[in-house]
């Protein structure tokens, strides 16, 4: 057990641990990389050249391979990922594997998915290196189904068939002992995505939190969802898993607000999002018997928030129920200090076919130029640490 007060210094300036797992190469990449990244037109540019040059089956799959998909994916399979998975262990860092396979139509290609995150849970299990699984229930069946009222599709053979695809990863990550993330998804189908979780939650987390929900900050709902839920939690006796993110939906849920003629579900401020962002941060720890969590955040003040919180609370800084967590190639100044400090940390890994990632790989590119500073700071942090390379 390590405690707060015997944790080291923390500092996310600290480049040289940051970038520790990165050659003066890679790093040189990466630079080049989030200088095309932090270019507004440049990302919609590629994202036009890049599907054209799908649509007329131009073999760009080896290009995309040496650039984004290097940096923020592991492979196009679990065994692929093997060296990054080695890699982030050897700085504490643990692994989410992320099948990031997108827009699929069909129970086959749904089933199929099931058959691969099944393998991701097994690879949990067998590996202390990769401490959670985790899916997208839209992953595992259609869209339209999701969007409809639970009351209205609870016989519906569809919906009862995504019940069973999502039991069966719950299941068998309850059977491993490995906790499993459900991703949090646009507001119009989460509600059932919630239904559904809460449901998974009662089966499996009666002695420990298995199945985790996620919850988007962003959405002014959200605390208060929390709070429900936490209630319900211990009417009904098992145990809370969450994971607390900002969001990844913001354009699109004001957009379709706006087309439907509804009050967006996001906060009017960012400073709104930040501010709940925390609180449920704070509620999360003032209730730790009763809730674990996964602080899927790129903020440096709400990373830094949950260590102070983990002091006041006496936690310990390898505490289980709290684990920090970022996407692979991105916040490594976060990361990898944090684990450096003793703190539980890990990366979500995505991986899969090339040409089947590239819309997340897409979005990612527009996520980042959408988020003020994001890209510059990385940016930064990167040419500094070239830098102090160079003059030592």
């Amino acid at each position: 057990m390590i405690t707060p007060k015997q944790g080291l210094k923390l500092s996310f300036d600290n480049t040289a641990v940051a970038f520790s797992s990165k050659s003066d190469k890679e790093l040189k990449w990466a630079e080049r990389l989030f200088k095309l990244i932090g270019n507004n037109f440049m990302v919609k540019l590629g994202k036009w050249l890049t599907n054209f040059a799908l649509a007329i089956h131009l073999p760009i799959k080896g290009i995309v391979k040496k650039t984004i998909f290097a940096q923020f994916c592991g492979g196009e399979t679990i065994p692929e990922c093997e060296a990054t998975i080695q890699s982030l262990h050897e700085y504490n860092v643990g692994t989410i594997l992320d099948y990031s396979v997108e827009g699929k139509t069909t129970n086959k290609q749904f089933d199929q998915t099931t058959n691969e995150l099944l393998k991701a849970v097994e690879k949990a299990h067998g590996d202390k290196r990769v401490p959670f699984s985790v899916f997208k229930v839209s992953g595992l069946g259609s869209f339209k189904v999701l969007e409809k009222k639970i009351e209205d599709q609870k016989d519906d053979k569809e919906f009862l068939k995504i019940l069973d695809r999502v039991d069966q990863l719950c299941k068998a990550s309850f059977e491993t002992n490995t906790p499993i993330f459900i991703d949090a998804e646009e507001s119009w189908i989460q509600a059932t995505i919630d239904w559904i979780a809460e449901m998974m939650m009662v089966k499996y987390n009666k002695e420990k939190p298995i199945v985790y929900n996620t919850a988007q900050m962003y959405r002014h709902d959200r605390l208060d969802y929390i709070k429900e839920l936490h209630q319900r939690a211990n009417k009904q006796g098992f145990k809370l898993g969450l994971k607390i993110v900002r969001g990844a939906y913001m354009e699109k849920e004001r957009a379709r607000a706006k087309e439907k003629g509804y009050e967006s579900p996001i906060n009017k401020s960012k400073e709104e999002t930040d501010s709940l962002y925390n609180q449920a941060l704070e509620y999360c720890m003032n209730n730790l018997n009763d809730i674990a969590i996964c602080a899927g955040t790129h903020n440096e003040q709400s990373s830094i928030y949950l260590t102070e919180l983990m002091g006041q609370h006496d936690v310990a800084l390898d505490d289980k129920r709290v684990y920090f967590s970022q996407l692979l190639g991105m916040s490594d100044h976060i990361s990898f200090n944090l684990s450096n400090a003793n703190y539980n940390v890990a990366k979500y890994v995505p991986y899969g076919p090339i040409k089947e990632v590239i819309p997340y790989l897409i979005r990612r590119a527009e996520e980042n130029t959408a988020v003020a500073g994001q890209t510059s700071r990385e940016l930064n942090l990167i040419s500094k640490e070239i830098k102090r390379r160079k003059s030592s």
